[in-house]
């Protein structure tokens, strides 16, 4: 197992790609920490642990400090330790230049860049002598159209993550990103079927990642198979054209 005796700290668990993360880490071994804002995230512990893994789940919102400090000490309480870590909780909302509330733009910078920095902070506090955060960005990191202000973010994640590689590198600590492309989730479901369509045709391996795609690239980045990999960004996009 290439995550035995590895605790993980997982955001946005509840569906989708953090999902998934956090089945194969537990299949890997590891023990993981799953938090999300919706109450399924309790449903994702529990049949993780059903499985023979070991997992406790936090319900709430890491834009609220007091979520980000149940996560560190829950990783204190019940392992005593945090040797991965996964931001992966964010948001993409789509909407062009001129039609973007800036408002909504604040809450998705909170988000999807903000409770990142914070969460990270305090993780590598956790963190002695080694470790490996990995921040999921996406294919949009290059830019989008019609999805600027998530582009935006997913950029900063990118730059967040290179930065952040080079400070926490001397104390053993690894920083990567992940940006994935057109993956099988919720979101991709709810779009027309032209779209779909149309975006696969682009896809250089002629399908729809699937969750797990993303996973196992993150797998590799949590274990010691990429303990000389820092400060880069793998993208999982089948080829898929930014």
């Amino acid at each position: 197992m290439l995550l035995r005796d590895k605790v993980a700290l997982i955001t946005g668990a509840s569906r989708g790609i953090g999902k998934a993360i956090a089945q194969v880490f537990s299949e890997q071994g590891a023990s993981v920490i799953l938090v999300a804002r919706s109450e399924s995230v309790r449903d994702v512990a529990e049949s993780l642990r059903q499985s023979g893994g070991a997992a406790v789940a936090i319900q709430g919102d890491l834009n609220d400090e007091e979520t980000v400090r149940e996560c560190i000490q829950s990783c204190r309480r019940q392992y005593g330790k945090l040797d991965i870590l996964v931001n992966n909780a964010g948001a993409m909302p789509l909407a062009v230049i001129g039609m973007i509330p800036i408002a909504e733009a604040r809450r998705l910078f909170d988000l999807n860049v903000i409770a990142m920095v914070n969460l990270t902070q305090y993780a590598a506090r956790v963190m002695k002598g080694s470790g490996s955060i990995i921040n999921i960005s996406s294919i949009a990191w290059r830019g989008m159209t019609g999805a600027s202000v998530y582009s935006a973010t997913k950029g900063a994640v990118v730059s967040f993550t290179l930065a952040a590689a080079k400070e926490l590198g001397p104390r053993g600590i690894r920083v990567n990103a992940i940006a994935p492309g057109f993956i099988d989730t919720d979101l991709i479901r709810g779009l027309p079927v032209e779209v779909r369509d149309r975006t696969v045709a682009s896809i250089h391996l002629e399908r729809i990642g699937r969750p797990e795609d993303v996973a196992r690239a993150a797998v590799f980045m949590a274990s010691d198979l990429s303990a000389y990999v820092t400060g880069q960004v793998l993208g999982v996009d089948g080829g898929m054209p930014a």
